[in-house]
């Protein structure tokens, strides 16, 4: 149910029924899924839209989930960002350093191998068409498929770039006022402004979590030999260092490092920075040259205490942040935004108050259990990895192993990766709301 408007100036033109705070991929997927269903959605992002799909903006690429990718074929994006979508057929992951020229002894003998083909191909596997373990996007790329369907969308109003300078939650609406003067209001708002989301302590909901003291190194190689679409993740001492296969001969690395070295790193000229990558990529992919700007990322766990208020609801990155060790973070609020829109979509249809505290708690609820248990899997991960001591890090390696001859449970990590496990909201099935 659409909310009466409050006693003031507004023009019919600036009521809708969800404002969406925040126009990262999270925000604009929420908004593609809603207004493709009816419901009047503005988006208000601090960001031109002309520079975010810029790499040099967001050198970032994300991991797709299968059942996150079966969502977003659901919602016509995946059409519009599948040229430059790289299948994963084969994920390694190795406890140890990297095998190199550079380095004496190398990857410990024992490692972990997911194959393609041993996902099963049904439920979301027969609606998308392909058996992959996962798939490598860039941001940019997701960024700019997600643009291009709100252009399709009478319903949904991008404002931006814009600022929120105030906003009012009454008992019936939400009012939101732009730096620019323009008032808006609407029966629900939703932050989805990162993880320091300033919306969220404006409503006073609190988190819980940790710093890992790591950053997140983040860019992009071009090497000589072609990845064969596998990605390879090694545990190192300091973290995790990936290897991400993306379109042509290119790969995304995400390299963890201690936080007291970073600076160090990121202030190498050029040609140092690449002796220091190449001790840990090593030569297998053959000669690298990097072809993205460097970035750095600090990594955290961070959980918001609630996700939702009365007429307010958190999504993405401002309502949860994992380590990336498991490649989970957009697919996260992926899900997120599969199970709101799902919640909001059929009180809408229903004539129910889609911003009233009882309905929003059944979004809640969906997501609680899954985000903390992703949390706690992640965190408890880096620091089994992160931790050199002998007997820990046989005992480890002999676990990989055992998994490795352990069909039916391999295969249980593999569907839980893909994310076809659980109670999945209807666009993960592949279904329309």
């Amino acid at each position: 149910m659409s909310p009466a408007a409050p006693t003031s100036s507004h023009t019919t033109s600036d009521a809708q029924d969800v404002i969406i705070v925040g126009g990262g991929l999270a925000g604009l997927s929420l908004a593609v899924a809603l207004g493709q269903n009816g419901l009047k959605t503005a988006v208000i992002d601090t960001e031109d839209p002309g520079t975010t799909t810029n790499q040099a903006f967001d050198g970032r690429s994300f991991a797709v989930a299968y059942g996150s990718a079966v969502m977003l074929q659901t919602l016509g994006v995946w059409e519009r960002l599948e040229a430059d979508v790289q299948p994963i057929e084969d994920i390694l992951i190795t406890d140890g350093s990297v095998r190199s020229r550079f380095r004496e002894g190398g990857a410990s003998p024992f490692f972990l191998h997911f194959d393609r083909r041993e996902l099963e191909a049904e439920d979301a596997g027969a609606a998308l068409g392909y058996t992959a373990l996962g798939y490598m996007v860039e941001a940019r790329h997701a960024r700019a498929a997600l643009y291009q369907v709100i252009d399709t969308l009478d319903a949904v109003e991008l404002i931006a770039p814009a600022k929120t300078k105030d906003v009012i939650f009454h008992d019936n609406t939400v009012e939101v006022t732009l730096e620019d003067g323009r008032h808006l209001w609407a029966a629900l708002c939703v932050a989805a402004d990162g993880r320091a989301s300033p919306l969220r302590q404006q409503v006073g909901i609190q988190t819980v979590g940790w710093g890992y003291d790591q950053h997140g190194i983040v860019t992009t190689v071009e090497h000589a030999i072609p990845h064969q679409g596998i990605a390879q993740e090694y545990f190192l001492p300091a973290g995790p260092f990936a290897i991400l296969p993306l379109k042509g001969d290119r790969s995304s690395l995400v390299w963890t490092e201690g936080s007291s070295k970073v600076r160090a790193l990121m202030n190498l000229d050029d040609p140092s920075f690449m002796d220091e990558l190449t001790r840990r990529f090593g030569d297998y992919l053959g000669d690298l040259k990097i072809v993205s700007p460097r970035q750095a990322f600090p990594l955290s766990l961070q959980i918001a205490r609630e996700f939702i208020a009365p007429r307010f609801a958190l999504i993405g990155d401002a309502a949860h942040g994992i380590h990336p060790i498991s490649g989970q973070g957009w697919n996260l609020g992926l899900k997120d935004v599969a199970v709101l829109s799902e919640v909001l979509v059929e009180a809408h249809r229903l004539g129910l108050d889609i911003g009233a505290l009882h309905l929003l708690e059944r979004y809640q609820q969906w997501r609680r259990f899954d985000t903390m248990a992703l949390a706690v899997i992640t965190d408890g991960m880096n620091k089994l990895f992160a931790n050199d001591f002998p007997p820990l890090k046989l005992a480890r390696d002999l676990g990989m192993q055992a998994v490795n001859y352990m069909g039916p449970l391999k295969r249980v990590f593999i569907r839980h990766a893909a994310g076809v496990m659980g109670d999945l909201p209807k666009l993960f099935r592949g279904e329309t709301l």
